[in-house]
C-alpha cells in the first residue's frame, strides 16, 4: 500500500499553527519557501497561490509579480523528513512493516492483512479517515508491487486497488511515464522520443522482432545509467513485477534517556558533576535492563534563560561503566557557561549495541592495576580528537594505495571477500606516487636510467614486471594498467617504480613512469 502525503509540508505547517485547510492565513495565497544560491524559491504553494499562478520551484520574486498578495513562510525540509519518519512508524497499524518513500510518502506491506479491516476497500477508507482526522491530505493505493502502488497513488483516480490477478501492464497503460519515478532529465529524453505513456514502454520488448529491437535501442540509450531512477526499463520491470525492488523497512528505535529536573538551578561545577554522576548511574541501569551498552551519549544542559548546551561523546566500544562515562564527560564540561544556572540535565544514548552480562573474575579484578584498552582509547580520543586515534586495516584491492584504509581502533575488521595473494611489497610507500623520467631501450622494455627529485640514477638491477590491471568497477573506462618493477641503482638504493599504460593501448599517448615506494 502506497500512502502519498500530497501536501506534507503545508499540512505540517497548518498543524503547527493550529489552522485547518482554508482557514486563517491559509485562506489567502500562501507558500512555503526555501533559500537557494539564486534567492528564495517556492517549495510548497497552497491552492489559493496556485490559482494565482504560483508553482513549486518558481522564484519568489516572479511569483509576487503574478500574485502580489502572496504570503510566505520559511520551509523546514529536515522537520518534514523527521515527521515522515514518525508517520512511517505510525502507519504500521495497517501492516507489519513500512518503508520511507521520501520526500512525501510511505509504503506499507499489507499482504494478508486486508481481511482484518473488512477488505482492501475498507482498509483504504480507514487510512483516509484517520489521516484526514489528523489534518493530512493523502492519496492511497494498493497493488502487488511497490512501483505499481506508487504510480496509482500519484497518478490514479481516487483510492485505487490493483489485484494480483489483474494485467498490470494493461491497467497502468494510460498513466504517464512520470509514474515510473524517473529523473527529470530521463523524462525529458523519453518525451522527445515520443514515449509519453506507460503503454508505449510496455509494448517495447514484447516478443521478437521490432519490439525486441526497440528494447535494445532503449537499453543502449540508457546503458550508462546505473541507478533505477535513471533507467526506464528497470523501473518498468519493477512496476510489473519482473524485477524485485528491495525496500528498507523503518524500524523504531527507542533510545534510553534519563534526566534530572533540579529544584534549584546549579551554577557550580561540583554540583554539576554530581548530577552527571547520578545520570550515568541511571543510564547504566537502563542499559542493563535492555542488555545493551552505549556507543554514543548525548548530554543536554537546559539553562534558566532557555539556552541548551549539548555535549556528545562517542565511545570506542559499548560500555555500561558509570565511572568511565562520568570521567569522560568531566573533561567535556570545562568550557560550559552555566549563566544564571542549569535547571535540567538530560542524558541520552543515541547509539547502543548489544552487550550481554558477564561474570567477572574476582581474583583477576583484584590484581588488575591497569586500564582496559577501550577506556584508554576513549581517553585518547577525548584528549586528541575523534579522528586522531585510528588503526590501519586491509582492503580487498590489488592497487597499492587502495589496499589499506583507516578505521576506529576497536571496530571489527571487515571480512575480505577473497584472499589476495600479493607479491612482496616495499616497507615504505610514498604518500603519493611521484612522476619520474625514465630512459628505456624500447617502450615495453626494462628501464635503464631514471631522474627523480633532480638526480639521475643508473639502474644496475631490475626485477619485474608485476602487472596490475585497473579496477574497472571503480575507475573510468580510460584507466590504464600498471607494470611494477623493483630496481636497484649503482649505489645500492632500491626503489619500487611502475609504468602506467602501454604505448599501443589506445588510452592516451606514451606511458608515464612513477616511483611509489622504497625497498629494503
Amino acid at each position: 500500500m502506497a500512502i502519498w502525503c500530497a501536501q506534507l509540508a503545508l499540512d505540517r505547517w497548518r498543524h503547527s499553527h493550529n489552522c485547518k485547510p482554508g482557514e486563517g492565513p491559509d485562506a489567502q495565497p500562501f507558500a512555503l519557501i526555501t533559500e537557494t544560491a539564486h534567492g528564495p524559491r517556492i517549495a510548497a504553494p497552497n491552492a489559493a497561490a496556485q490559482l494565482e499562478g504560483a508553482s513549486c520551484g518558481m522564484m519568489v520574486a516572479d511569483a509576487r509579480t503574478l500574485c502580489p498578495a502572496l504570503q510566505t513562510s520559511p520551509g523546514d525540509p529536515a522537520g518534514d523528513l523527521a515527521f515522515l519518519e514518525r508517520f512511517a512508524i505510525w502507519v504500521q497499524r495497517w501492516g507489519p512493516w513500512s518503508a520511507l518513500d521520501a520526500p512525501d510518502g510511505v509504503l506499507v506491506d499489507v499482504s494478508a492483512v486486508a481481511h482484518l479491516f473488512g477488505g482492501e476497500r475498507r482498509l483504504l477508507s480507514d487510512v483516509a479517515g484517520r489521516c484526514h482526522a489528523r489534518g493530512l491530505t493523502v492519496h492511497t493505493a494498493i497493488a502487488p508491487t511497490a512501483g505499481a502502488a506508487w504510480a496509482l497513488a500519484h497518478y490514479g483516480q481516487g483510492a485505487a486497488i490493483l489485484g494480483s490477478d489483474d494485467d498490470m501492464a494493461m491497467r497502468l497503460a494510460d498513466l504517464p511515464v512520470a509514474a515510473l519515478r524517473l529523473d527529470d532529465d530521463v523524462l525529458l529524453v523519453l518525451r522527445r522520443l515520443g514515449l509519453k505513456r506507460l503503454g508505449d514502454l510496455a509494448g517495447i520488448g514484447q516478443g521478437e522482432g521490432e519490439g525486441r529491437n526497440g528494447r535494445d535501442a532503449i537499453k543502449r540509450r540508457f546503458r550508462n545509467h546505473r541507478s533505477p531512477g535513471a533507467n526506464p526499463l528497470v523501473r518498468m520491470d519493477q512496476l510489473i513485477g519482473l524485477v524485485p525492488e528491495p525496500l528498507l523497512p523503518v524500524v523504531p528505535v527507542h533510545a534510553p534517556l534519563v534526566q534530572r529536573r533540579l529544584l534549584e538551578p546549579v551554577r557550580h561545577r561540583s554540583l554539576l558533576d554530581t548530577v552527571v554522576d547520578d545520570l550515568a548511574a541511571d543510564m547504566v541501569r537502563e542499559l542493563e535492563a535492555r542488555g545493551s551498552g552505549a556507543r554514543r551519549l548525548e548530554l543536554a544542559l537546559w539553562r534558566v534563560d532557555g539556552e541548551v548546551v549539548m555535549r556528545q561523546l562517542e565511545l570506542a566500544a559499548a560500555t555500561r561503566d558509570a565511572s568511565h562515562i562520568t570521567r569522560l564527560f568531566t573533561s567535556r564540561l570545562d568550557d560550559v557557561d552555566a549563566g544564571f544556572g542549569i535547571e535540567m540535565v538530560r542524558l541520552r544514548a543515541a547509539w547502543c549495541e548489544e552487550l550481554t552480562l558477564a561474570q567477572s573474575d574476582i581474583e583477576a579484578a583484584a590484581q588488575e592495576h591497569g586500564t582496559s584498552l577501550a577506556a584508554c582509547v576513549d581517553r585518547l580520543s577525548v584528549r586528541l580528537g575523534e579522528d586522531a586515534v585510528q588503526r590501519p586495516t586491509l582492503r580487498a584491492s590489488h592497487v597499492p594505495e587502495r589496499a589499506q584504509s583507516w578505521q576506529r581502533p576497536l571496530d571489527p575488521e571487515p571480512a575480505l571477500q577473497h584472499e589476495l595473494a600479493f607479491h612482496t611489497r616495499p616497507l615504505k610507500l610514498l604518500d603519493r606516487a611521484e612522476k619520474i623520467a625514465v630512459l628505456y631501450a624500447s617502450p615495453d622494455g626494462d628501464p635503464r636510467q631514471f631522474r627523480w627529485r633532480g638526480k639521475v640514477h643508473d639502474i644496475a638491477r631490475v626485477e619485474g614486471p608485476e602487472r596490475i590491471a585497473p579496477e574497472w568497477w571503480r575507475e573510468r573506462g580510460a584507466a590504464r594498467l600498471r607494470d611494477y618493477y623493483r630496481i636497484e641503482d649503482g649505489s645500492g638504493r632500491r626503489y619500487w617504480i611502475y609504468r602506467e599504460g602501454l604505448a599501443d593501448d589506445g588510452r592516451g599517448g606514451m606511458p608515464d613512469w612513477f616511483v611509489q615506494g622504497l625497498c629494503a
